[in-house]
């Protein structure tokens, strides 16, 4: 279904939410308003609550293969 919802654009309502939804860039979050702030963190929570202990395995395993890997 994310196929569907790849093409639209930021001017749209849906469109603006998604992208809210998605930003990773610190500089563009630190200057978020409140509503966008709150609209991306309620959303970080919901999905962070929906990680299965194989997504936590397979972090956990990336961390420490970084931590090896900054050990050599």
């Amino acid at each position: 279904m994310s196929y569907l919802i790849n093409g639209l654009s930021g001017d749209t309502p849906l469109g603006r939410i998604i992208s809210i939804r998605a930003e990773t860039d610190p500089d563009t979050i630190k200057h978020m308003t409140e509503d966008e702030k709150r609209v991306r963190n309620e959303y970080r929570r919901k999905m962070a609550f929906k990680k299965t202990d194989k997504d936590c395995d397979r972090a956990l395993d990336e961390m420490k293969q970084a931590f090896i890997k900054m050990a050599k």
